[in-house]
C-alpha cells in the first residue's frame, strides 16, 4: 500500500447514501481499493465516479445486489473471491428499520428488515474473515443504533436486529483480539438520512424522530466511528447526547427500563 493508506481493500454496505456514503467518502483518502454496494445502481455509479475523480490513487468499484436476499450475497462474495479483492476493512452499514405496532406490520418488510440487519451482516462477515486472519490484518465496523440497548415498543424488531448486532460484535471482538483484528460497534441515536422515510408507514414516525436536539450529523457519526475503531473500542456512541443516554441505559435497573418504555410516548399512525 502507499505512504499513509491504512487499508488496503474497504467494503462499505449501503452506500448508496446516508452513513454507507458518508464512510466511502471519509475512508476514500486512506484506502487503495474499495468496494461500494446497495441496491441503487444508478446511486453507486454517481459515487464511484466521485471518489475516482477526488481520489486518483483509488481503485473503486461498485456492485449493486440485494444483501436482504442470500443470492445478492453469494454474488457479492463470488465477485470479489474472482477478482482477488479481498476486504480489509468490512463495514456492514446496510440495515433497515420499520415504524408501527408488530401486529400490524407487514410479513415480507418485517422478515426483508431481519434478513438484512442480521443475517446479511452475518454472512458477509463469515465470508471475508479468513482472508483478514491469514492475511493478519483488517478490522470491522458493525453499524448497530442505541435502539439495541433497548425494548422499544413500536420498533420492537429493528431494536431486536440491532441488539443483536451489537451482542454479535463484542463476541467477535473477543475473538479475534489474539489475530489484532479490532471489532466496532457503533450505536448511533437519530441520524438525519433517508432511513426515516423508509422505515415510516404511511405518516407514521418514531418519536425519537422527531427531537431534533438528539440528532447527530453523519459526518460526525462516521468519523467517530472510524476513531473508535484505530483506538480499540468496543462500542461507539456517535455525540455526547447519545453517550450519556447510553451510559444512564447502561446502569438503569431493567425494571425501571421497562417502566420508562411503558411510558413512551405511542406517536404512530392508526389509520
Amino acid at each position: 500500500m502507499g505512504p499513509g493508506w491504512r487499508y488496503e481493500c474497504a467494503l462499505v454496505t449501503g452506500a448508496s447514501a446516508g452513513l454507507g456514503e458518508e464512510f466511502a467518502r471519509q475512508l476514500a483518502p486512506h484506502c487503495a481499493r474499495m468496494v461500494l454496494v446497495a441496491r441503487r445502481e444508478d446511486r453507486l455509479h454517481a459515487l464511484e465516479a466521485a471518489l475516482r475523480e477526488a481520489h486518483p490513487h483509488l481503485e473503486v468499484g461498485s456492485i449493486p445486489v440485494d444483501l436482504a436476499g442470500e443470492a445478492g450475497r453469494r454474488e457479492l462474495i463470488t465477485r470479489l473471491h474472482e477478482a482477488g479483492w479481498h476486504p480489509t476493512l468490512l463495514v456492514n452499514n446496510a440495515g433497515m428499520g420499520d415504524y408501527g405496532e408488530f401486529a400490524t406490520s407487514d410479513w415480507e418488510k418485517t422478515q426483508g428488515m431481519i434478513s438484512l440487519n442480521i443475517t446479511a451482516l452475518t454472512h458477509l462477515t463469515h465470508a471475508f474473515l479468513p482472508e483478514m486472519i491469514s492475511g493478519g490484518e483488517g478490522g470491522i465496523i458493525n453499524v448497530s443504533s442505541l435502539a439495541g440497548q433497548l425494548p422499544i415498543p413500536d420498533i420492537g424488531v429493528y431494536a431486536a436486529t440491532k441488539a443483536y448486532v451489537t451482542s454479535f460484535s463484542e463476541a467477535l471482538r473477543i475473538e479475534l483480539r489474539e489475530h489484532g483484528i479490532p471489532v466496532v460497534a457503533v450505536c448511533p441515536g437519530p441520524v438525519r438520512t433517508e432511513f426515516e422515510e423508509v422505515a415510516a408507514r404511511n405518516r407514521a414516525r418514531s418519536d425519537v424522530a422527531q427531537r431534533d436536539w438528539f440528532l447527530v450529523d453523519k459526518g460526525e457519526v462516521v468519523a467517530e466511528a472510524l476513531r473508535g475503531l484505530r483506538a480499540g473500542r468496543a462500542l461507539v456512541f456517535p455525540g455526547w447526547k447519545v453517550a450519556l443516554v447510553a451510559t444512564a441505559i447502561s446502569i438503569m435497573p431493567a425494571v425501571l427500563i421497562r417502566l420508562a418504555m411503558s411510558g413512551r410516548p405511542r406517536r404512530v399512525d392508526r389509520d
